[in-house]
């Protein structure tokens, strides 16, 4: 084999082995058709499971746990919501001034076990107060795990407007408005967990347009003492910003961990 053959062969080897990297990667994320409207409008938001950013490709995202938040606190209903077979959509009627929070929010446990009979491993997903009703009562070695997430995006109508605190999971709070980064400059977030700094957590962010790159060119970031975070955007587009944790902090019965997980779409303007 030649020299020049043999490069070849090495660059095709790296070449698949970061193309299945990316393939593996499932994302689950809201893509507003815009962030920022200059007065009353609709905004129509596509909510997947993919392998590359913001190409629905995999699966929809389920939107049973959807909470549309207006300026003013009140809920929102969605509008001619579709389902699909990659993607879920639906539209938002943005009347008042002021963001708006889009945001699909997950809250229950799973649990795995082994049968007593064959011996082999089962498992289940539930709410809080279901899945002890899903475990048999002679199940052996159970773990119940309590999951938490929030995957979300934000719409401004007008001037931007203070979004109130939730207090509970992991939480992104933005020094300024979450729907007002522009390319080359600095943001700083704070992550929030359960209302108090999420110290020490990794945080990525990742540019959209994943399938055009051979590589993720993910921006690895860490909250400091006060949770806080910042970054200068390099390039305008959307991004997708997510970070998890586990702890003990559970109010499920019989769960010994609780997973917890966030992720954010945000539009940098050029």
């Amino acid at each position: 084999m030649t020299r020049f053959i043999k490069l070849r062969v090495a660059s095709l080897a790296i070449a698949l082995s970061a193309a299945a990297s990316l393939a593996q990667a499932h994302n689950a994320w809201l893509l507003p058709s815009s962030t920022v409207f200059s007065k009353a409008d609709t905004v129509t938001v596509d909510a997947a499971v993919s392998n590359d950013l913001f190409v629905a490709n995999h699966a929809p995202l389920r939107l049973d746990g959807l909470q549309i938040t207006a300026p003013d606190g009140s809920t929102v209903k969605p509008e001619t919501e579709a389902k699909l077979k990659l993607r879920n959509v639906f539209d938002v009627s943005v009347a008042q001034a002021g963001t708006y929070r889009i945001a699909v929010i997950n809250a229950g446990a799973f649990a795995s076990w082994k049968d007593k009979a064959t011996g082999q491993t089962k498992r289940a997903r539930g709410t809080a107060e279901t899945i002890g009703k899903e475990i048999p009562a002679d199940a052996q070695d159970v773990t119940v795990t309590q999951s938490s997430g929030r995957i979300e995006t934000f719409v401004t109508v007008g001037k931007p407007s203070a979004l109130k605190p939730i207090g509970q999971g992991l939480e992104l709070i933005a020094a300024g408005s979450p729907t007002d980064l522009v390319k080359g400059e600095k943001a700083t977030f704070t992550l929030n967990l359960d209302g108090q700094p999420a110290k020490g957590l990794e945080v990525t962010v990742t540019a959209g347009n994943t399938q055009y790159r051979d590589k993720l060119e993910e921006i690895k970031l860490k909250t400091d003492d006060k949770g806080q975070f910042s970054v200068t955007w390099p390039t305008a587009g959307m991004y997708w910003l997510d970070a998890s944790t586990k702890d003990n902090k559970t109010t499920v019965p019989q769960a010994k961990e609780r997973r917890l997980n966030y992720a954010a779409t945000l539009e940098v303007m050029p």
